[in-house]
């Protein structure tokens, strides 16, 4: 990841950060083009359709500002389960079941250097104030199912209509 696109995701997660200790929970998208652009959805993890919607209109913002990269970030709760699955779910105001974490999942796009994918967990204190780490990138291979948060705007942007 170069220092533009690690930038953009520092500010990206900084702001969704924001959002949950004020306890929403929108997803959000930086776009960097001719210039800077961020959006938000309240209603992203209501489910598929609304999540595929918002990502095409971001897709369309996207193209009209000419992206040079884009940074898109969601809160999530993952599920671990064993040996090696990982799945997600929308957060909620439901107590956390074993195996489960918070976190903000993230995918970036630079035109220059590739798709990065990653995450910020996050716990929460007794008071319900949560307490972030550092963003997380994987470095091992993954392969993204089209649910993932991201895999639309991808598709979109690396296609022309």
């Amino acid at each position: 990841m170069n220092d533009a696109t690690a930038d953009l995701l520092f500010d990206t997660v900084e702001r969704l950060e924001k959002n949950i200790v004020a306890r929403e929970c929108p997803a959000i998208v930086a776009i960097e083009g001719a210039k800077k652009l961020v959006m938000s959805d309240y209603d992203y993890l209501r489910d598929a359709e609304t999540a595929q919607a918002f990502e095409t209109r971001v897709a369309e913002k996207a193209r009209e500002i000419g992206a040079a990269r884009w940074v898109l970030a969601v809160p999530q709760v993952w599920i671990f389960r064993p040996p090696s699955t990982i799945a997600v779910r929308a957060v909620s105001n439901h107590r956390l079941r074993e195996g489960e974490q918070e976190a903000i999942t993230w995918m970036s796009f630079d035109g220059a250097d590739g798709v990065d994918y990653g995450r910020v967990a996050y716990a929460r204190r007794p008071s319900g104030e949560p307490v972030f780490e550092e963003p997380e990138i994987f470095d091992v291979g993954i392969r993204p199912r089209r649910e993932m948060p991201g895999f639309v705007l991808l598709q979109r942007c690396l296609t022309e209509d």
